[in-house]
């Protein structure tokens, strides 16, 4: 019996048959729900019931179009941007110092902060909006942006922590030791040696803080009644009745939506599987 050839792929690794089924079975399962959003944006509410899936008989952008010119778009997409940049910037300053004083330095209780910070990933985040709302509305951020950004940060710490932790632990000791005996400090050390180091890392952290604030629903709504500081995610309610919902309009709008993080994506994904994986300097 002959052996099955493998092909590489584009990284130069081998890839089986069974391989490259999985790999475009993943690809379809996520392709084929964005292209038929894509292309409901260019039918009526008529055809996107009856060929929900194939092309429109008319490609007429009159969806997008009244959508990008309506007026509150641009303004939904910057309260989502605003939100996502300072999360993301506060996660990465909280996380990563956090992360190089628990993986770096010795101190007592060291072993029972990480764990209590790793706790965080057994709670999901449904199970604390109620006492969330309570502390949020006494410390007046009703409201306010403060009132998504700051509990977003507190939700991205224990996996950002975790990740940056093992990233730490594999950078070179010497390296370390070496800013010691030239008298640098901690903080010397974490901003000139860790940082310059450690971009894959931060890319990766900076793209699960985003791409989890820019699709984050739940605390908005809970925190936000203003509309002129809602994010896409209750922007997209404005096509929503109480009797009817425009479908060809709201999956047109979710698709001009995806299109940053999707591009904020594609140009950090370089970076992620580096960051994933350990270490960018191996001693």
């Amino acid at each position: 019996m002959s052996k099955l050839r493998k092909r590489k792929g584009l990284d130069g690794v081998d890839i089986s048959p069974a391989q490259w089924v999985s790999l475009f079975a993943i690809a379809l399962f996520v392709i084929v729900p964005f292209w038929s959003s894509a292309i409901a944006g260019f039918k009526d509410i008529g055809e996107l019931r009856t060929t929900p899936f194939g092309l429109p008989q008319s490609w007429d952008p009159k969806n997008f179009t009244e959508i990008l010119y309506g007026g509150s778009f641009f303004r939904f997409l910057w309260n989502s941007l605003r939100i996502a940049a300072v999360t993301v910037l506060l996660t990465l300053v909280t996380s990563s110092m956090a992360a190089f004083a628990l993986a770096h330095i010795k101190f007592f209780g060291r072993t029972s902060i990480t764990s209590l910070f790793l706790i965080g990933l057994l709670f999901p985040f449904a199970t604390a909006i109620l006492p969330l709302f309570i502390t949020i509305r006494n410390l007046g951020l009703l409201d306010n942006p403060l009132g998504v950004i700051l509990p977003q940060v507190a939700f991205n710490l224990a996996f950002s922590i975790l990740l940056f932790m093992t990233f730490f632990k594999d950078l070179p000791h010497e390296l370390i030791d070496a800013a010691k005996m030239d008298r640098c400090n901690y903080l010397r050390i974490y901003w000139y040696i860790v940082l310059p180091l450690s971009l894959p890392i931060l890319t990766t952290v900076a793209v699960f803080a985003f791409v989890g604030s820019w699709n984050n629903y739940l605390l908005p709504l809970v925190m936000l009644n203003n509309d002129s500081s809602f994010p896409w995610p209750l922007g997209v309610m404005q096509y929503q009745g109480q009797y009817i919902t425009n479908w060809p309009k709201v999956l047109a709008f979710l698709t001009l939506t995806t299109l940053p993080a999707l591009a904020f994506f594609l140009a950090a994904q370089r970076f992620i599987i580096s960051g994933l994986t350990g270490g960018a300097v191996k001693g």
